[in-house]
């Protein structure tokens, strides 16, 4: 298969959107393995991963037809805040109370829950830039995908790590979560409130 220069520049704009964008997802997913053993957090990592790459496809395939749909950002602004609430929750919990208890399936199973909401709610914006800059080049856009995924993945493991060793992280982060949630609650509510008017 030969790259043209078209492909190559598609692809090197769709790395570095995803460069920009998986960061934030990386957090939630960082924060939501936070309190759980090594060996479950990697459980729960690959599970996170293996659902934002569905939703992210799932979302590829329709993303035209999702920009014509009014409050759907605002609407995963919401569910980002739910998230943003649930892990606030979490961190007010006494350190020592994380530690001395083996989490349960679950806690797995909160944990894999709090990850593919926020990445449904958080991948719309990843998705649509990669989408755009891909163009009509499909291979691109999955390779693109893939990367992404992979990117957060990774990312998400350091950052658990991270926020094991320093508990003040996960404070930085659950703000840049809330961030990003009231970013997607404002610019939805723009898009509703144009529409009505």
């Amino acid at each position: 298969m030969t790259l043209s220069l078209s492909v190559l520049a598609a692809l090197l704009q769709v790395v570095l959107i995803d460069v920009t964008l998986a960061g934030d997802n990386a957090v939630v997913i960082g924060l939501a393995v936070r309190g759980l053993p090594r060996a479950q957090q990697r459980r729960a990592i690959l599970a996170g991963v293996v659902a934002a790459a569905l939703i992210r496809v799932a979302l590829a395939l329709v993303a035209v037809q999702l920009l014509a749909i009014i409050g759907l950002t605002l609407a995963g602004g919401i569910l980002l805040l739910w998230v943003c609430w649930k892990m606030y929750r979490e961190l007010r919990r006494p350190e020592h109370a994380d530690h001395g208890r083996a989490a349960g399936p679950k806690a797995l199973r909160a944990a894999i829950v709090r990850i593919v909401v926020a990445d449904l709610s958080m991948s719309l914006d990843n998705v649509l830039a990669v989408a755009g800059a891909a163009g009509r080049h499909m291979g691109v856009l999955i390779a693109g995908l893939a990367i992404s995924v992979l990117m957060m993945a990774v990312a998400a493991s350091l950052i658990a790590r991270l926020l094991e060793r320093y508990r003040w992280i996960a404070w930085v982060g659950l703000l840049i979560v809330l961030g990003v949630a009231v970013e997607l609650i404002v610019k939805g509510g723009g898009e509703v409130w144009r529409s009505v008017v």
